[in-house]
């Protein structure tokens, strides 16, 4: 798979997972699955990217996603839209690109704080390519073995801000 895709995946699962908060699941008790009609008409507003695979998500899915929904109106309208803009991107995803997401993320988390540091910078660098690079880079296969995948049809959420940067006059020598 393309790296750049993949570290789009992995940014966009990282916002979706920071905002979704933590969710405690415990095997004893099923989650209730509501079906795509029993949703609230704010609940299907703000989830619509997912409406055609609702029925097919778990019961943990569904009650992420819920909680997602249920949060969205208190959020700034910045991350209303960074969200939007993500579920749109993760329903076009074909359920093994979701499940390769999944296991790429699960493993960012793992990381060291300094390695994350590095993938952060090289994430940084690659959104600082130009287009044609990036889908040259998009083109080649994986490290893995994998075939290349075709570019997202969405865009991916924009970088985060960079920081702020300290005046000249605060840089000199005193």
């Amino acid at each position: 798979m393309a790296q750049g895709f993949i570290r789009t995946l992995i940014a966009a699962l990282a916002t979706v997972a920071a905002l979704a908060g933590p969710l405690v699941v415990h095997a004893q008790i099923p989650l209730k699955s509501p079906s795509w009609s029993e949703l609230s008409p704010q609940e299907k507003q703000v989830l619509a990217p997912l409406a055609q695979d609702w029925d097919k998500l778990d019961g943990a899915r569904k009650q992420k996603w819920r909680g997602v929904a249920q949060r969205y109106p208190g959020m700034h309208p910045d991350e209303q839209q960074r969200l939007e803009r993500q579920m749109q991107s993760w329903a076009q995803l074909t359920p093994e690109q979701r499940r390769v997401a999944r296991e790429q993320y699960k493993s960012l988390k793992a990381l060291p704080p300094d390695k994350k540091e590095e993938v952060r910078q090289k994430w940084e660098e690659y959104q600082n390519l130009p287009p044609e690079r990036k889908r040259e880079l998009e083109a080649r296969p994986s490290k893995n073995g994998g075939r290349p995948m075709a570019p997202m049809r969405a865009p991916p959420p924009p970088p985060p801000p960079p920081p702020p940067r300290s005046s000249p006059a605060s840089d000199a020598p005193r």
